[in-house]
Order: structure tokens, then sequence, then C-alpha cells
């Protein structure tokens, strides 16, 4: 309120100087033009009337300093309107100045040349609508004879006419003119010397009144101005303040123009004038023309004024603006610092963190170092900006009040900060010298077991291998003194102000740790002084057999430490019947002893193992943090963005890639999960176990990196990464350090096999076998991911076809078959090379094509051309004898596909991997048919037959019998299928090569397919030779799996049988592929009649009839859930049988007869997928031949 009310006094100062010159000049009328509320009448508004000179101000006085105004001779005097004529009449009276005004004025009326009449109308009406004082009346009468002896007659009779106020005096001629007003104020006309030129004078009037019209708007533009800057409020913001202060500068600096244009205008005004007496100083100059020359003086010198009072408030005022702009500066610099400094301060006060190894705290040092390094430049600034309030006050600035506290705070707040971080600092320093301490005992106790368990057992029997090894013991045991904790209580005094919890145990077990290793070399000293004694001592001869000791064992330091007991040994020496029964169980302790110095070896190297991983694991962690705030975050740094090329704008996940995740997955879970099994080694592979789905982040990176490694290769130039690189001192740039994680994921399974190396007998090594298997699967998936990014021309999504299973390199053979034709192409000796991926539910069949270039550009890339879906695929794993080869058949081998492998165990892991696929599809559709039987089951009531009516639980146990047939890994599993009508038999296929395992082959020598769920019942083979060919008989499948009605059925039309040269040897069973694909009638629907039973039950349950493969029953009638009432003609037994088992053709059927799983070939197996499986019938994948 005090700078507006000083605002207001210098703007009132401003105002009140024109009205005072007014009153110290005797001319104020021009400033009463500038300040009167009414519009003055001016010279340009009466113009035209002025031109006409029926009446003017010549600038002549009287003898008492009277204006003059002239009448001269105008004949169209009487036509002037009075309107006009009272203009002019008011305009001239106002020129003058007050004080010359209120003398009066005289009059000079010229009618010499009128007559007498337009005299006495004149002089009447100038009397009638003069609007000021009259002092005199000077009329020049006519000059003709007649009209002055006319005028002199009339003028005495009507003298009473021109009664006035002033006097009217006649004159006859011009020198009676000259008695009354001197000459030099009389124009030429009148017969005087005064220069008057009506036009000159119009001119000057106008310009005149032109400039003290714009004197009258500049003053008031200005006052207007300079109450809006006085009544401005000042902003609370930075930007406000600045948008206040440019706005008030653009309106001075248009005021300074204007009143810039005012002055020059007067100037000019001036200079003309000024001109007649510049041109002449000697030449006489009359009143008005001085008095012109005084005004534009005067308001010049006004406006002079004006414009100097004006600039000595705008200082003021922008003075003022500007520091309210510097407070606000400051005022929001002072919320940003002390907003950074609160963080800062708070992430400081999180450090509480004093480690848990040597390791850790000097990555927490370097971490609190890397810290400060980046607050530095919020506490540089926050002293920055109290310096700056400083300047201010110094400076008087008007907030005083409001900046000095401000600054006191800062101080504070940077203060406070350091001596945080000198307190963090020290602290971590103390940790680090403690553990420095730990470390420096963990390291001599584990080098001292090392040393016990390095010491060979056998050298240690003779005297000077004893002396030796205590020799070594005692040189390792005086390194000690330097390297051990002397005393746990004065170690917990000395660091107390920084042990927690946490590391007090940890010093608790260093300090056990160090205890018992002085024990273990004291145990060991003892023992090998012992035995140095003993080799001094004669032998006795009275043992009963001295070479039973040469023969046992070397005694290990387990011995030693057994036979210190001094009784047993005084007894082996006294008592000499019972020394050969000491001698055997000495060597029975030497084994036991020699058993136990080997674990300990060996937990030994486990920790050793252990201590890698973790310190690895550290190192790691430290080196993608590093990476990421280094790198990745200084990306987003403001201050380096000018060194970041176009091509990396946006790319940092494409840099990166996941690398964060990986990060805070390792730093903030497995690190510390790692660190719980320090002490058990052993049993680390569980932590892994318990994490390996969080290692599948890996594959994500791993895809990423060819993206990366090209985006580096184009942006590897940037100054960006060599700035960066700079700041970290690093000596490898950053893609050395992005191929870090790729490295450790490998890195893992090189540890664990090392781990599972040394605990073979440890109760871990199953958790570490398994953890190995899984980290090798993981790669293994990694790895098949990298190729599968790379296939190419594929058009749905790859991600639709489940996990990928497998991947490899193979040559493929193809046979199609359309309608009744068979389309050939192993008349190409040159087969295809092709790259298979293995999904869960699809095979893809590509073309490898190799790239050029560095890198990951240089991975090949495969062109995506066909796939099949595996709900239409089967296999047949042998194929004419070669152990390489296996058919992928597709469509009721309506295509096939001879896959040769590289070598035969490729192809073993192949074939196990697809049959685990169809084995598990094969199950899922099982498990719905039997649920949907279920269903039937519950809500139609199975009909009851006369005699003996099928209860719920006999249903459950055909149910359960199905379910035991169906089973493809039950040993003595069946499969109901329903045979095709007899057919002459064909060659078939020939399958010799066996699997290498019984498990392998009871599961090769069955057939699954989903059409019929076709299964052979087993019968005990006998031994063959292996050139010795089993036969396969045909079997078709029945459209209703399991008798379940709703299912799909799928039709065959019959086809001409093909030639099969090229496909099949002359050994070849009727049983092959293609003879069931070849021919058959359609399946028929069961009636009641004598039918075959083509799979047996071995065991029945109640109510279901006991029947053997090829045994003839009579249907007697249906029931529900596919069961039909059958009766033994045999033995007259009735009972239920599933209708799947039975064949819809009357009497038996060589085609239709059942063989044992081990009647087939040993080596064969079909796995196959029908279409008919799903009841949405959904059509195989689309092939597209390349």
């Amino acid at each position: 309120m005090a700078e507006k009310g000083a605002s207001r006094g210098t703007l009132r100062r401003l105002w009140s100087l024109p009205r005072r010159r007014r009153g110290t000049t005797g001319c104020s009328r021009p400033d009463e033009i500038m300040h009167q509320d009414i519009v003055p009448l001016c010279a340009a508004d009466i113009q035209d009337q002025l031109k006409k000179r029926f009446a003017y101000l010549s600038g002549g006085r009287g003898q008492d300093g009277s204006p003059v105004i002239t009448f001269p001779d105008y004949p169209a005097f009487s036509e002037i309107p009075d309107k006009e004529f009272q203009s002019v009449m008011t305009y001239l009276t106002s020129i003058p100045s007050l004080q010359d005004a209120g003398v009066g004025f005289i009059l000079v009326i010229d009618r010499r040349r009128d007559k007498w009449t337009s005299v006495k109308a004149s002089v009447l009406r100038i009397a009638a609508s003069f609007p000021a004082n009259l002092q005199l009346v000077l009329v020049l009468r006519p000059t003709g004879f007649f009209q002055r002896t006319l005028s002199d007659i009339a003028f005495k009779f009507n003298r009473d006419d021109f009664k006035m106020k002033v006097p009217v005096i006649m004159l006859g001629s011009v020198p009676e003119l000259h008695g009354h007003i001197d000459r030099s104020q009389l124009t030429e006309d009148l017969g005087g010397t005064l220069d008057y030129c009506h036009t000159r004078w119009l001119c000057h009037r106008t310009a005149i009144e032109s400039f003290a019209l714009m004197v009258k708007r500049t003053a008031q533009a200005l006052q207007a101005f300079g109450t809006e800057l006085a009544e401005t409020e000042l902003p609370n913001d930075a930007p406000s303040t600045r948008a206040v202060l440019c706005a008030h500068t653009e309106k001075r600096d248009r005021a300074k123009e204007d009143m810039r244009l005012a002055l020059e205008e007067g100037r000019g005004v001036l200079e003309s004038v000024s001109a007649p007496l510049a041109q002449d100083p000697e030449r006489s100059v009359n009143q008005d023309q001085l008095d012109n020359q005084s005004t534009v003086q005067r308001l010049l010198a006004q406006l002079s004024e004006t414009e100097a009072a004006f600039d000595e408030f705008w200082a003021k005022h922008q003075q003022k603006l500007e520091q309210c702009l510097q407070l606000r500066h400051f005022e929001q610099g002072f919320r940003e610092v002390t907003a950074t400094l609160d963080v800062v301060s708070q992430k400081v006060a999180a450090f509480t963190d004093v480690g848990n190894s040597l390791a850790h705290v000097q990555h927490l040092l370097r971490d609190l170092a890397g810290f400060e390094e980046k607050s530095r430049a919020a506490v540089d600034r926050a002293r920055a900006l109290c310096l700056d309030g400083e300047r201010l006050i110094e400076d008087k600035h008007y907030a005083v009040d409001s900046i000095l506290p401000k600054c006191e705070e800062l101080r504070q707040l940077c203060d406070a900060f350091a001596a945080e971080v000198g307190r963090r600092r020290g602290r971590l320093g103390r940790s680090l010298e403690l553990h420095g301490l730990l470390e420096t005992s963990m390291r001599w106790s584990d080098e001292g077991i090392y040393l016990l368990a390095s010491q060979p057992v056998d050298k240690c029997q003779s005297q000077d291998g004893a002396e030796a090894a205590l020799q070594e013991i005692e040189r390792f045991l005086e390194t000690g003194a330097e390297s051990k904790i002397q005393e746990l209580p004065q170690i917990l005094q000395d660091y107390e102000s920084i042990l927690n919890q946490d590391l007090t145990e940890h010093v608790r077990k260093v300090f056990q740790k160090q205890a018992s290793t002085e024990e273990m070399f004291r145990r060991r000293q003892a023992s090998l002084r012992k035995l140095a004694a003993k080799q001094t001592r004669p032998v006795q001869p009275v043992a009963p057999r001295p070479e039973a000791l040469t023969k046992s064992p070397c005694p290990s330091p387990g011995i030693r430490r057994g036979s210190e007991n001094p009784s047993s040994e005084g007894s082996v020496l006294r008592r000499g019947p019972y020394r050969r029964a000491k001698s055997e169980m000495s060597g029975r302790q030497g084994r036991s002893s020699s058993a136990g110095d080997e674990e300990e070896s060996l937990a030994v190297l486990r920790r050793h193992v252990m201590n890698e991983l973790l310190d690895t694991e550290r190192a790691y962690v430290e080196e993608l943090l590093c990476v990421l705030e280094g790198y990745a975050a200084e990306m987003d740094n403001p201050l380096m963005t000018h060194l970041i090329s176009t091509d990396l704008h946006n790319k940092k996940d494409v840099l990166f890639g996941n690398m964060e995740e990986i990060y805070h997955f390792h730093n903030r879970i497995f690190l510390r999960e790692l660190e719980t099994y320090a002490d058990c080694p052993e049993l680390v592979g569980r932590c892994f176990l318990e994490r390996m789905e969080d290692f599948q982040i890996y594959e994500k990176y791993c895809q990423n990196k060819p993206r990366s490694e090209s985006l580096w290769r184009q942006c590897s130039d940037c100054p960006f990464f060599q700035e960066c690189q700079r700041k970290l001192d690093h000596k490898l740039s950053l893609d050395s350090y992005l191929l870090k994680p790729v490295q450790r994921i490998t890195k893992y399974q090189l540890l664990l096999k090392e781990m599972l190396k040394y605990s073979r007998s440890c109760e871990g090594a199953e958790g570490l076998q398994e953890a190995l298997s899984s980290i090798l699967g993981i790669l293994k998936a990694v790895n098949d991911s990298m190729h599968l990014i790379a296939i190419t021309g594929y058009d749905g999504n790859l991600g639709d076809l489940g996990r990928l299973l497998m991947q490899g390199s193979f040559s493929v053979w193809t046979d199609h078959k359309r309608g009744h034709t068979k389309v050939k192409e192993l008349a190409r000796f040159k087969p295809m090379q092709r790259h298979l991926f293995l999904h869960e539910k699809a095979v893809l069949f590509c073309k490898r094509r190799e790239e050029s270039g560095e890198g990951y550009e240089k991975a090949p890339s495969y062109s995506y051309k066909q796939s099949l879906n595996m709900t239409a695929v089967g296999i047949t794993e042998n194929v004419k004898g070669d152990a390489k080869k296996f058919e992928i058949w597709y469509n009721s081998r309506e295509e096939v596909y001879i896959v040769q492998a590289p070598t035969p165990e490729i192809k073993a892991a192949w074939v196990g991997e697809i049959r685990k696929v169809l084995t598990s599809q094969l199950q899922a559709c099982r498990d719905a048919s039997q649920h949907r039987a279920l269903e039937q089951s519950q809500s139609l009531p199975l009909p009851a037959a006369p005699g003996s009516s099928p209860s719920r639980g006999t249903a459950r146990n055909i149910k359960k019998l199905e379910e035991r047939k169906t089973d493809p890994l039950s040993p003595d599993g069946y499969v109901s299928a329903a045979p095709p009508p007899p057919k002459a038999p064909e060659k078939g296929r020939d399958d010799a090569v066996t699997s290498s395992t019984s498990e392998s082959s009871a599961l090769s020598r069955k057939r699954f397919t989903l059409q019929g769920f076709a299964s052979i019942k087993g019968q005990k083979a006998s031994p063959t030779s292996p050139d010795k060919k089993a036969k396969r008989h045909q079997v078709k499948s029945d459209p209703t799996p399991f008798g379940v009605r709703g299912w799909n059925k799928t039709s065959h039309s019959p086809e001409a049988p093909g030639d099969d040269a090229d496909w099949s040897s002359a050994e070849e069973p009727v049983n092959s592929s293609d003879a069931e694909e070849d021919g058959g009638d359609p399946p028929k629907k069961l009636v009641p009649g004598r039918r075959t039973v083509v799979v047996g039950h071995v065991e029945a349950g109640p109510g279901v009839l006991a029947v053997r493969s090829g045994d003839v029953v009579e249907l007697v009638r249906e029931g529900q859930e596919g069961l039909w009432f059958a009766r033994d003609p045999g033995s007259g037994k009735e009972g239920w049988v599933p209708a799947s088992s039975l064949s819809p053709h009357l009497g038996k059927s060589s085609s239709a007869q059942c063989l044992s799983s081990s009647e087939s070939s040993p080596g064969s197996a079909v796995l196959s997928h029908s279409s008919s499986c799903s009841e949405s019938g959904q059509a195989p994948f689309t092939e597209l031949q390349g």
C-alpha cells in the first residue's frame, strides 16, 4: 500500500505541472483549450467562414492595448448568415488573452465604398451580435459626395438609433482614423504599416490549435495510463508478472512515441510562427504574432515537463515490476529447491542399510557417492539461490522481509543435508571397516579349512610327512594374528553404533566359524604330533597279524582325532592279545574318517562355488544398476538431450529391452534369497526352482536383443554414449554391458553343474539336478524363441499355436494323395531341406535362409511354407529300416512327410515329443467323451432286461473298464474299435527298428487314433530274431467312440489301391497305414443277432458279461451309453457288453482278429488324431506350399 501511495503521489505531481504553468503566464487561453470540458471553437471548424474575410483580427492594438477587429469593405456583408457571423465573432474574440479581452475590443468598420443604408445595417448587426466587451466603434462612412452628405444628415437625425454601450464615431477619412489608432496598428488598406496576411494568419491559427489539441490528448492519455499503472496489483507468479511488465512497457513505448510526435509538431509550428522574425530580426511583430509564439513555446515546455515527470514515474514503476519479477523468480526457485532438498533429504535418510558383506558395503558407498554427486546440483542451486537473495537485499529490494527468512532456511537445509550425508558416510565407513575384518576372518577360516582338506592323508603317515604338514599348519597359524577377530566383546563394543540384529548375528557366526577353524587346527596338530611321535617307536613283534595295519587304508585326520583317547592307546600297548582287534577297528575308523575328510573337502568346494555365485550375482546386479542409471536414465536428462541423435529418440525400450525388470528381480528378490542359502549351498537348487518362472523374463530380453544390437550399430558413435562412458569411467562400451544378461543366464547352469558335482551325496542333490534341468530348459526355450521370431510369411499369430516344444532342420520327402490318385515326390533324389517348428497345436515347415550381416543380423531367417494341425497328425516311428527317418502323416495319410533327422538321437527326441502331444490330446478327447457319457447316463435311465438289469454301479464298472482299456500307458489297456468288412490282405510296411527301453517299446506297440480309439489286445510275445517281422491287421475306427451319440461321424469313400512300390516292402503286413485308408465299407449300425467280439474283457464286474476276443455273442437288445445286453450261446451267461467291442458283421473275420501288442512290430508305433475327435469338426490348418 505504501508503494501504491508513493506512485499516486508521483502521478499527482505529474499532472499538477501544467496547471501551475497556467497560473504563471499572462496568456492562458491555449491552456484553457487543453483543460476545458466544453470543446472549444477552432479555426479548423470555421475555416470556410474565416476565409471570407468579412472580419479579421489583424493583431493591432489601441492606445490602451485593446485588440482591434477590422471589418473590411464586404459588399455581401448583409447576406452572411447569422450563425456564421456569430461563429466568426465568437472565435475572433476568443483569440486574445483574457487580460486584453477584458479591456475591450475596438471595431474598425470600413464602409467607404458602401451606401448609408448598408452602414446603418452593418453597425446595428455588429452591435447586436458582438459577444465580447466593446471599447470603441470607428466607422469610415462612404466617401461619395452624395452618400457622405446623406450620411451626415441621417446620422444627426437618427443618432438615437446608434445609441450603444460604447461610442460610435463616424469618420470621414482615413487620417481621422489615424487620430484614434496609430498607423503602426493598422493594416495597409487602412493606411497603416501593420504587416498582415490573412491566409498566413489562418494557417498559423490552425497549426497552433491542432498542436494544442494534440498536447491535450497526450496529457489525457498519460494521465489515464499513469492511473492504470498506479492501481495495478502486483501478480503472485513470475509469468504473470512478466506479462504485466511487458504490457506496461509496450504501452509506455506508445505513450513516448505520441509525446515525441507532439514535440516534433510543436517545434514545427513554433518554427513557422517565428519564421518572419527569424528572417528579419529588425522587423516589427504585432502582439498577436508574439502571443502565438509564446503560446507554442509554453505548450512545448509543458509537454517536455510532462514527459520528464512521466519518465520519473515510469522508472519507479518499472523498478517495482522488475523487483516483483525478481521476487517471484526467487520464490519459485525457493519452492523448487526446497522440494528437491526435501526429496534428497528423505532419500539420504533412507540410507540406513549398513550392508551385509564387504562388497555390499562398497556398493552402498558407491551408491551414496553417486547420490551425493547427483544431489550436488540441487545443493549448488540452493546456495546460488541464497546468494541471489542476498544480492536482492543489497539492492534495497522492497520485499526484504520476505527474502531474508528464505535465505536463512536455504542455508539450514544445505548444511543439514551435508551433515546427514557425512553421518551416513561415517556409518558406512565403520561398516566397511567391520566387514573388512569379517571378510578377512572368513577368508582365513576358508583358507585354513581348504588347507586341512588339501593335506594328503597318505603322506602324513610318515614322520617327514607329518612334520611337514605340522610346519605348514604352524606357518599358516602365524598369519592369523592379523586376520583373526581377537575379542568378540571388544568388536561388539567398538562397532555398537552400526550393529543391528542381522549384523550382530553375522559377527557371531564369523567368530564361531573362526573358533571352529582354530579348534580343527588344534585337533589336526595334536593328531600330527602323535603320528610323528608314533613313528619313533619300535614295532612290537608280538602282533599276530601285523600286515593288517599295512593293508588298511591310510589313517585320515578323522582317525587321528578318534585315537586321541589315551586309555585306548594304553590298552593297545599293554594288552597284546587285543592288538589285532584294535588294528581292525582302526582300519574301519580310518575308512570312516577318510570319508569324513572327503566330505569336509567337498563342503569347502561347495562354499567356494557358493561364494562365486554370490559374488558374481552382486557384481551382476551392480552392473545392471550402473547401466540403468548411467545410460538409460540419462536419456531422459534434459541436459543430455543435445547429445542424443535423432535415431535414438523414443528408442530407450528398444536399446535396453526389459533390463529394468531383470534388475528389479535380481536386486529385490533373487539376490536376497540366494544369500539365505550361503550357509547351506547344497540346497541352493531350491532357490532356483522357486523362482524358475521369473527367469522367463530373459526370453523377452533375448528376443529384443537383435533389435537392440541393430540400433547400437547405428548409433554407437553418438556423443551421448561417449559422454556417459566417460562419466562412468568404463573401459568397455555399452554393448558389452547389454550382453551381460545373456551371459548371466548361461552362467547359472555352469555354476549349478559345479555345485552338483560336489553335492552328489547331499540332501539337495535332487533339487540341484532339477534346477539344472530347468535352467537348461529355459536356455533351450530362449534359443528356440530366437529362431521363432525369425519366421517370415506366416499370416496368423504364432502365439495361438501354443508353446514351442522343439525346432530343428531336417530333410523332408513328401507324398500327396488326391482322390484316387497318388502324386509321388519320392522320385526326387534330392530331398527338401526344411526347418520344423513343433508347437502344441501345429507343426510348421519353413525354409531356412542364411542372411549376411554382423551379429544378430547374420542369424538365419525362416520362410514359412506350410503347417499341419496336430489334431489331424499321426506318426510312424521307423521308415524302411533307417534309424534317422520317421513319418509325419496328415489327414488320414492323405499327406505323408518322410522326415530324416541329422542323428538318431534327434529323431528319438522328436518322436517322443510328438507322442506326448498326441497322447495328451487323446487323453483330453477321452475325458470329454467320458464327461458327456456320464451326463447322459445321469439323465437317461438304463433299460432293464428280463432277469438282468444293470444297476448304476454296473454302468460305473463298465466305465472304469473302458477307462482302463483306453489308457495308453496301461500295459493291459484296450481301446474298443469296430473293424471293417473282410478284405484281402495287402503288403504292409516294414518297421524293423525297436525302441531302446521297455517303456518306450511298450508305448510304441500301441496305436492311437481318435477316430475310433483303436487298440489291439495284448498277448505275451515269443522271442523272435531281429529280422523276423510281426504283422499288423487293419483296424477301422468306430464312428461313435464308446458308443456315445452326438459325435461327428467320419465316412470313408472307397478308393482304388494305388501303386505302393515306392512306399512299402514285400514283407509289409496287411495292417499298414496305407491299407487303412485305401478301402473298406462304411461302418454299419448294430442290430440284434450274433456278433463277433473284437476286444474281450479279461475281467468283468457285476452285470458285465465276460468275453474274449473272437467269441460270438447274441445281442438281445440295445441299452444306453453304447451298451448291449448279450448272451453267450456256449455258456448261456448274460450281461452287458460295450458296442464298441463288437463287430457290426455276423461271424468271425480274419480282418477283425485282435492281436496283442507284442504281435506288432516291436519298433513300430502309429500315433494319430482324427478330425472326428472334436464335435465342432475343426478343419486342419490350411497347407501353404512354397
